[in-house]
């Protein structure tokens, strides 16, 4: 099975670098249509799961047209609890903000979840969601979501990587992400030769 693992277009939260993550519902800016537009149209794609969030509902439809959407409850982006909506800016003097950062982003924010509990949620519903479209015999996989949902995904299951530990290094822009190989080898799921979409000539 192929899995393609695709964040979703720019919001004006992104483009004013604010924490846009699992409680904020915002659609996509003209910026990220314009991404869309960019990736291109996959009209040979039948199913597309996404995010619950209506910008990775936008972008699906954009980029998918045609496509049936299976809205998937678990993909979400990261709870930045009361960080959210706020830039870096904003929260310079905020010492709880500054303590988060300072632990590499990986605790609890006031609110919210931690990195461990991300990861596990992401883990979970991925997992789910790909043992199901097996049992149907689906041979490529589309997962429409998030920047932090792409990153927790092959921070849990890529394998063969020296990425694999690197929680950031797997980071993609807008409409971007990672193609790989779902596999199921001693019964845990990994995903295989992890490669950037879309691959730029």
């Amino acid at each position: 099975m192929r899995l393609l693992l695709m964040r979703h277009g720019a919001t004006e939260g992104n483009v004013q670098r604010r924490y846009v993550g699992r409680r904020t519902n915002e659609p996509l800016s003209d910026q990220g249509r314009a991404q869309c537009a960019l990736a291109g149209e996959f009209p040979e794609v039948e199913k597309v799961y996404t995010s619950p969030l209506l910008r990775a509902r936008q972008t699906a439809e954009l980029c998918f047209p045609g496509a049936e959407l299976v809205e998937v409850p678990g993909l979400e982006e990261f709870d930045f609890g009361a960080f959210e909506g706020r830039s870096a800016r904003d929260m310079e003097e905020d010492e709880a903000y500054r303590a988060w950062v300072d632990g590499w982003c990986k605790g609890r924010c006031p609110g919210g979840e931690d990195r461990a509990e991300f990861v596990e949620r992401t883990a979970t519903a991925l997992a789910g969601l790909l043992t199901d479209a097996a049992a149907r015999e689906e041979r490529c996989v589309v997962v429409v979501a998030h920047g932090g949902t792409v990153m927790a995904a092959l921070h849990a299951f890529a394998d063969g990587s020296a990425l694999s530990d690197d929680y950031f290094g797997w980071g993609v822009g807008c409409c971007e992400g990672y193609e790989c190989t779902v596999s199921w080898a001693d019964g845990q799921l990994r995903l295989l030769d992890p490669q950037p979409f879309p691959r730029r000539t």
